[in-house]
């Protein structure tokens, strides 16, 4: 039963508030987050989706994103929904550099 009970969310940014390009013309989706027990359930997919929808509403030209280069599934799963790779970028977590995959889907007017 999963009444009342979050099981997943979604962050995106615009302009100004994008942790990167701050491209007027582009929505970043920071995160998109689903409970370990309803991976593979198509949650994120209807996060996604939401993201795309917002995008497209709001007339931007492109959708980007970083994803950790150690998390092969999210990577598939972004392929897979047709972003392609454009940079990389370094992050420091404690006193690990870790590399994000800086991903982006231009979006059909």
């Amino acid at each position: 039963m999963l009444e009342n009970e979050v099981i997943g969310y979604l962050k995106i940014n615009f302009g100004e508030s994008q942790t990167e390009l701050k491209d007027t013309k582009a929505l970043e989706i920071e995160r998109i987050y689903v409970s370990r027990e309803l991976q593979g359930k198509k949650v994120g997919q209807i996060l996604y989706d939401k993201a795309i929808q917002i995008a497209n509403q709001k007339e931007t030209e492109y959708v980007w994103l970083g994803v950790w280069e150690e998390n092969p599934r999210a990577i598939s799963f972004y392929k897979k929904n047709g972003f392609v790779e454009f940079d990389k970028h370094i992050f420091k977590l404690g006193d690990d550099e870790q590399t994000d995959i800086m991903m982006k889907l231009k979006l059909s007017k």
